[in-house]
């Protein structure tokens, strides 16, 4: 049975290693529903957040063939109900729009948005929180006229304490060992 996953890559940050990872998945003809690429909590450490809607087979393969990149440090798969998690979305929408229609001042208070700028053409509404939730938000503001709309992949973290962290800051203290040894 299919679920939706998050996958979480701990990497070195090297060029090239994005396209190897989503060939594993273009391989199996896999869409990857969201993706976001960040810093993680240990510096030199890069963090891939891609969110598949697969089976648990079929996870576990592509983790393993993932692992199996030299870059990659490890890499993990939890199921919604095992991560928090959210995704932001800006709106631009004509500014005459914000103080003419009441419609849209009540989506904004209602969806708990936040007005990032105003001028005289435009608007901006920033909406962070679950994809229904933005996409209730759209479907609210589509009548209006949505001059631009951009929505970013889940950022995501575990319920319970990650193993990574305690081996990212193993990996962290060998570095600056290795360092402070060939500064002498």
């Amino acid at each position: 049975m299919k679920k939706t996953y998050t996958v979480s890559i701990y990497t070195e940050n090297n060029i090239g290693l994005l396209n190897r990872i989503s060939a594993i998945f273009q391989r199996r003809h896999i869409n990857i529903e969201s993706l976001s690429a960040s810093d993680s909590e240990v510096d030199d450490v890069f963090k891939f957040t891609i969110v598949v809607n697969v089976t648990e087979t079929q996870i576990k393969k592509i983790i393993g063939q993932i692992e199996r990149q030299i870059e990659v440090i490890k890499a993990f798969y939890h199921t919604d109900e095992e991560t928090i998690f959210t995704e932001s979305a800006m709106f631009k929408i004509k500014s005459e729009l914000l103080f003419e229609e009441r419609q849209i001042q009540n989506i904004i208070k209602e969806s708990n948005a936040r007005i990032v700028t105003v001028n005289k053409e435009f608007f901006v509404l920033e909406k962070s929180g679950r994809r229904a939730e933005i996409a209730l938000m759209y479907r609210e503001l589509k009548p209006f006229g949505i001059m631009q709309f951009t929505r970013s992949g889940r950022i995501a973290v575990t319920k319970t304490e990650m193993p990574i962290t305690t081996l990212l800051k193993q990996i962290e203290h060998k570095d600056e060992a290795a360092f402070a040894k060939s500064s002498l």
